[in-house]
């Protein structure tokens, strides 16, 4: 959010803090970011050149991803500026941190939305998917995003009218994207649940396995965006209505959105082969339920 972002990334809070304890919300912070780079700049890497050299379905069909990856990527860059600006002092290096927070709070939100809107139509009205599935009109929907994005990181980066605007404008982006990212995969749920012309006659026992494990992925999915945007929403209400930043609810936010924006990636590396562990847990875990 923006006022947890200037926290972050003022030279006054980081002069400051060379006089100032660490608390345990401030330690939390330099650990998720720590956490974030270390593990997702390679985890990201690694799923970009995957898609790259044609590992998985081919770059056309997993666009999307790709350059959600390319955003994460620079996500897990801007966790390392964080680090050096208010935790090593780095204050040169604030313009450029406050600039990528735009592909926080904007570009990963949106790229995941056209995944989520994807898989809506792909299931829910495939006829539609046809029409839109193209390789040329996945470019045109993320060449939109990506300006969108950029817009989002000029004005993260340019001093604010009022932190209070923004304040609002970022709470109610994230809650936006959280509606659009829920409405679409839980329609993909209730179709999943609906039985299909040749399903008619089948026992519970017997459902169609391919079903059941998009049913389950689809379902984490879900959990996964809910933990990702819901504290970071919640924290910035709370600022809106209370006035006041509370850190510990912003460095619990941080801690969420690092830990669940790992999800994904390792549901991707699993349905590519990579992690075939994964899939017997799952099963295991479905044949106990």
């Amino acid at each position: 959010m923006n006022n947890s972002s200037v926290n972050f990334t003022s030279p006054e809070s980081s002069t400051n803090s060379t006089t100032q304890f660490i608390g345990l919300g401030e330690s939390l912070e330099i650990c998720m970011h720590c956490i974030n780079f270390l593990v997702g700049l390679p985890t990201h890497s690694y799923i970009a050149w995957l898609i790259i050299t044609g590992t998985g379905s081919g770059v056309a069909s997993e666009f999307f991803i790709l350059n959600l990856s390319v955003c994460e990527i620079v996500n897990c860059l801007n966790s390392l500026s964080c680090i050096l600006v208010k935790f090593i002092w780095f204050s040169y290096l604030t313009i450029l941190t406050e600039f990528l927070i735009g592909l926080v709070v904007t570009g990963r939100p949106l790229f995941q939305c056209l995944i989520c809107v994807e898989r809506y139509l792909a299931v829910v009205h495939p006829v539609t998917f046809l029409k839109f599935k193209t390789l040329r009109k996945r470019v045109i929907c993320c060449t939109v995003v990506w300006i969108i994005t950029l817009g989002s990181c000029f004005y993260c980066m340019c001093p604010k009218v009022s932190d209070y605007i923004s304040e609002v404008f970022f709470s109610l982006q994230f809650l936006l994207f959280l509606s659009i990212q829920l409405f679409c995969l839980v329609a993909v749920l209730r179709a999943l649940k609906q039985t299909g012309p040749g399903e008619r006659g089948r026992e519970r026992g017997e459902e169609n396995p391919m079903k059941r494990r998009a049913f389950r992925l689809i379902s984490i999915t879900i959990v996964s965006i809910i933990i990702i945007y819901a504290p970071f929403t919640i924290s910035g209400f709370s600022l809106i209505l209370t006035q006041h930043y509370i850190q510990e609810l912003f460095s619990f936010g941080l801690f969420c959105n690092v830990l669940a924006c790992f999800v994904q990636p390792v549901l991707y590396l699993n349905r590519v082969g990579k992690f075939s562990w994964l899939e017997v847990l799952l099963n295991r875990i479905n044949m106990i339920h």
